[in-house]
């Protein structure tokens, strides 16, 4: 299989940069929408697909299995081209360090980006909280399933067992998001460093794999997975004294909790993680030998 060296792959991660700087604001938006719900495809299969897992296999195996089916939508998101934050944290700047776009452009890019992926993520979990989370039942009324259940827990986990710790539990959760976009970023390198598509496909599987078997944190992921949680409390108040613990404690989930908790900590760490530790760092040591053409 071709692929690119070092040298040459930073050189393709800052032509990828200056072509994003320029897309316009519809773009920005529209790639955005449909990143967020292709993140939330591979959340929604990892929750379906973990449910009830951990109690046959162990919970390492059931972190593993989710791992395995997430990587779908950053699969479809590189291979079609569409506009991911996490990604755009590492790319954009790197074509501002080589003085071919702005950090201006950069500050434009991830600000609608993310709200592009807000919207597209927020849509995909509606679509699963009144589709394959519930089911019908005998008196004509919609209840919430075994993979609803998955689907609150999930979100429990990533806002409240933070909330109950305070300080550390933010520090904690923006490490996880450090760790998080340090190996999404390594997958996006993978993926130019590959020339074909299978090169790609692997080049991303295996460092998303990681982060998602690891449990860090993914601000877009999250931007499906909390407001699935979110929803379901809020429609099927029952769901709450069923699975009761740090849900029922706090009266469900709010909103102030899903953005202070999680999402907010989260994005700064992806930032650190993907602009920082991958962009930077890559881009100091290979500078001097990037192709001028």
């Amino acid at each position: 299989m071709a692929f690119n060296a070092p040298a040459k792959m930073v050189a393709l991660v800052g032509n990828a940069g200056v072509y994003k700087s320029k897309l316009s604001v519809f773009q920005f938006l529209i790639r955005g929408f449909m990143a967020g719900a292709y993140i939330a495809i591979g959340g929604a299969l990892c929750t379906v697909c973990v449910t009830g897992t951990a109690a046959q296999l162990g919970p390492g195996m059931a972190k593993l299995i989710g791992g395995a089916v997430f990587p779908v939508g950053l699969i479809a998101i590189v291979l079609t081209g569409m506009e991911l934050f996490t990604g755009d944290c590492m790319i954009v700047p790197m074509a501002a360090m080589m003085k071919r776009a702005s950090w201006g452009d950069v500050a434009r890019n991830w600000f609608w980006v993310y709200i592009g992926n807000i919207i597209g993520s927020f849509f995909y979990a509606y679509l699963m909280c009144v589709g394959p989370f519930v089911t019908g039942q005998a008196d004509g009324t919609m209840a919430v399933n075994a993979f609803g259940i998955s689907a609150v827990n999930i979100a429990v986990g990533k806002i409240l067992t933070y909330k109950a710790v305070g300080g550390a539990g933010v520090w904690s959760c923006f490490m996880k998001a450090i760790g998080c976009n340090f190996l999404v970023n390594i997958a996006i390198l993978l993926a130019i460093t590959a020339d074909d598509v299978i090169g790609k496909f692997f080049g991303i599987w295996f460092p998303i794999m990681a982060f998602v078997s690891s449990g860090f944190e993914h601000c877009v992921a999250n931007m499906y997975f909390l407001p699935s949680g979110k929803f379901l409390c809020d429609w099927y108040p029952a769901v709450v004294d069923k699975i009761g613990g740090l849900l029922a404690a706090n009266g469900g989930l709010a909103w102030s909790d899903v953005w202070f908790w999680n999402i907010f900590p989260v994005t700064v760490g992806n930032i650190f993680g993907g602009f920082l530790f991958i962009g930077v760092v890559y881009f100091l040591m290979f500078r001097k030998e990037v192709p001028q053409d």
